[in-house]
């Protein structure tokens, strides 16, 4: 990683110099590609646009790795929701499919969080709305869970997958359901992936059906937006 390889050449010069010799050759000041990198990364940790605006300019490396889940520029910028750094480095080409350590890409850690205007930007770069986190499943699915309502709908009209089963054996329904607390948000929600064409009769691990689960939960205003469906 760059900013990495910067602390350690910036070490190993002062160390040189306080013994009288020269650093080592593989450990030489940091070039013009390598300082915009740090300069973007530390833009971004200062949460300013017209420096990371000038990172880029001056030719920051838009794939480099850093902290501790090894995550892209694009990432920590989403993970810390800052939309104009993100659209400065989707408009200059950073991959939004790319993914850190723990299998979060900016398109789907912002489709699970509900952080609409860098999702929106994600989508329109071209991201893959199929692809999954690291517990099988795609943005769609905690995106229900958690209850965001709009996310959801952005999610939908993208084309994500709506009966997709992750790798706890439970779809974006089965979540809305079992994991919130069944109130206006996820009622909302359950509609919302019944009208997108999703199936209430996929059963999970235990053989459950989301109406069932729903009943098992005593979310009544769920089990009766899916008894409306048919």
């Amino acid at each position: 990683m760059i900013r990495t390889a910067l602390v350690a050449a910036a070490a190993a010069f002062t160390f040189g110099s306080l013994v009288g010799c020269a650093p080592a050759s593989d450990s030489s000041p940091p070039d013009a590609t390598e300082r915009a990198t740090a300069a973007l990364w530390a833009a971004i940790e200062a949460e300013d646009p017209d420096a990371t605006a000038r990172a880029i300019e001056d030719g920051a490396t838009l794939e480099d790795r850093g902290g501790e889940k090894n995550a892209t520029p694009l990432v920590e910028a989403t993970k810390k929701n800052l939309p104009p750094i993100a659209r400065a480095l989707i408009d200059a080409g950073a991959d939004v499919n790319a993914k850190d350590a723990i299998q979060d890409s900016a398109f789907l850690y912002a489709g699970a969080e509900g952080l609409d205007e860098i999702l929106t930007l994600t989508i329109a770069a071209g991201a893959d709305v199929t692809s999954t986190n690291r517990y099988g499943g795609t943005a769609l699915i905690p995106a229900s869970e958690h209850g965001h309502v709009s996310t959801v709908k952005i999610l939908i009209a993208a084309g994500v997958p709506v009966d997709h089963v992750n790798d706890l054996g439970w779809t974006a329904m089965h979540e809305a359901i079992v994991l919130n607390d069944g109130g206006p948000a996820q009622v909302e929600t359950v509609g919302l992936l019944l009208e997108a064409g999703a199936d209430p009769d996929i059963t999970d691990r235990e053989g459950r059906t989301s109406r069932e689960l729903a009943l098992e939960h005593g979310h009544d205003e769920i089990v009766a937006v899916i008894d409306a469906a048919g």
